[in-house]
């Protein structure tokens, strides 16, 4: 029985749970798409939550662009580019045998500093709120004091006294990991089976003690939440609950739209904006799909992508059960290349939050995101890590699919010529030498086993 029901009924009033379990690469249209102006009307998290959010991240700007020298550029802004990508569009219009009519762009979280992933963004918001909360509360700073302030050793003591545990399967580790060893804070990363060794090792780095589990992700974010419960002084940044990590994702639409009105990118509708964002527990695509949302409306249109092993949110969000169920439940046993997607149960606050926001999602094989990478090296000499390719396919299937037909008939786009496509790239320029040039041999080897069987 899953969830008081057979297999069997599973089976018969979500046929879809049968495409998830034959592991097939499977594409969902959300049939509860609701009214974007009506569902952010009712939601609890709001415009001033994101903007209060982006004010926060400004004030700590003079701090992080004193600690972390790589930040100055921007100003102490953490923040990625946004890079055309013309040989990949041609690449993805040979998988499609169509052109590929809209404009392809990368949004490169990859290249995030500090921490290289989208990870940077909730990560180390909820790290510096934390912070913030607590400096503020001692009354050793105010709010009209310069932040660069935090760096030094009278603050580094007040943080010392405080810990934060977090469990995670590798790039939310090492955000958390990173920015509170910074500051000061006793640092515990809880990791999954999952976990690239790469990523332990550059934490203990840096002065964060790892916690190795061999079961997954869930069992992870279990330990650290009984050890934070254990200890009033111990901060636990809860990845599936957390609305200070989902806050630090929205911020990102806000600078996307000042990133796009830089580069004469219109979004409306007849310029509809389709976002790709790789997926696993749902906190950081869930908190940029809102602020999406949130800044676009309806002419922003995104979805998920899940690997074939491990599509928690797709299932929660095509049954409605969000974390009532896992893939594991289903017989899919939740194992991936993917890294950051190698979640079994989805949150239930972000799948509930944006049910009625997103628009589809989609799953792919690792065989799938490894191929994309090799093509991504050649053709445009960017190296990410596998998880951050899962973008891709959303174009393909947008443009070619009948499902992606459908959708846009469905919503009155008569043609994506005008259509901007964005690839959300959500990690990758951290991963050491050695571990990119074996990603990228074995994505070699199988775009080359597809030429020779061609």
């Amino acid at each position: 029985m899953i969830a008081g029901k057979t297999l069997q009924a599973w089976n018969d009033e979500f046929p879809i749970t049968r495409e998830l379990m034959a592991l097939k690469e499977t594409f969902w249209l959300n049939d509860r798409l609701g009214e974007c102006e009506e569902v952010l009307r009712r939601s609890a998290v709001t415009m001033e939550d994101m903007l209060d959010a982006s004010r926060r991240l400004v004030r700590f700007a003079p701090y992080l662009e004193r600690v972390f020298p790589e930040t100055g550029e921007h100003g102490g802004i953490i923040e990625s580019p946004i890079v055309e990508l013309t040989e990949m569009t041609r690449y993805l219009a040979k998988e499609t045998g169509q052109d590929v009519q809209g404009a392809l762009l990368l949004k490169c979280d990859s290249h995030l500093p500090i921490s290289g992933s989208i990870k940077a963004r909730g990560g180390i918001y909820e790290v510096l709120k934390l912070a913030e909360d607590i400096a503020l509360e001692s009354g050793r700073l105010s709010l009209d004091d310069s932040y660069a302030r935090l760096a030094d050793d009278e603050f580094k003591s007040l943080f010392e006294q405080y810990s934060i545990a977090v469990g995670s399967t590798g790039n939310l580790g090492l955000s958390i990991g990173i920015m509170g060893a910074k500051l000061g804070f006793k640092t515990t990363v809880h990791m999954s089976a999952d976990a690239k060794l790469w990523k332990k090792s550059m934490l203990r780095s840096k002065g964060v003690t790892v916690k190795e589990y061999a079961d997954d992700y869930s069992k992870a974010v279990e330990a650290g939440r009984k050890e934070a419960q254990g200890d009033p002084m111990c901060h636990f940044v809860d990845d599936e609950n957390s609305l200070s990590l989902f806050l630090g994702y929205t911020v990102a639409a806000l600078r996307l739209k000042k990133q796009f009105d830089a580069r004469g990118v219109t979004v409306d509708k007849e310029h509809p904006l389709f976002v790709y964002l790789p997926c696993g527990v749902g906190g950081g695509p869930g908190g940029v799909l809102f602020g999406l949302k949130a800044v676009f409306g309806e002419h922003a249109h995104c979805f998920f992508a899940e690997p074939t092993h491990s599509p928690c949110m797709l299932l929660g969000l095509a049954t409605g059960y969000h974390d009532k169920v896992c893939v594991q439940d289903f017989g899919i046993d939740n194992k991936t290349d993917a890294d950051g997607l190698a979640v079994g149960r989805a949150s239930s606050f972000v799948g509930k939050t944006i049910e009625n926001l997103i628009s589809g999602s989609y799953t792919l094989t690792d065989e799938s995101m490894y191929r994309y990478l090799a093509a991504l090296v050649d053709l445009e000499n960017i190296e990410l890590e596998p998880s951050a390719l899962a973008g891709f396919r959303g174009v393909s299937l947008l443009e070619s699919s009948e499902n992606g037909k459908r959708y846009a008939a469905t919503h009155g786009i008569a043609s994506m010529e005008n259509a901007t496509h964005l690839v959300w790239a959500t990690g990758g320029n951290m991963v050491p030498v050695e571990v990119r040039e074996e990603y990228y041999r074995k994505g070699k080897g199988l775009l080359l086993a597809d030429e020779m069987g061609s």
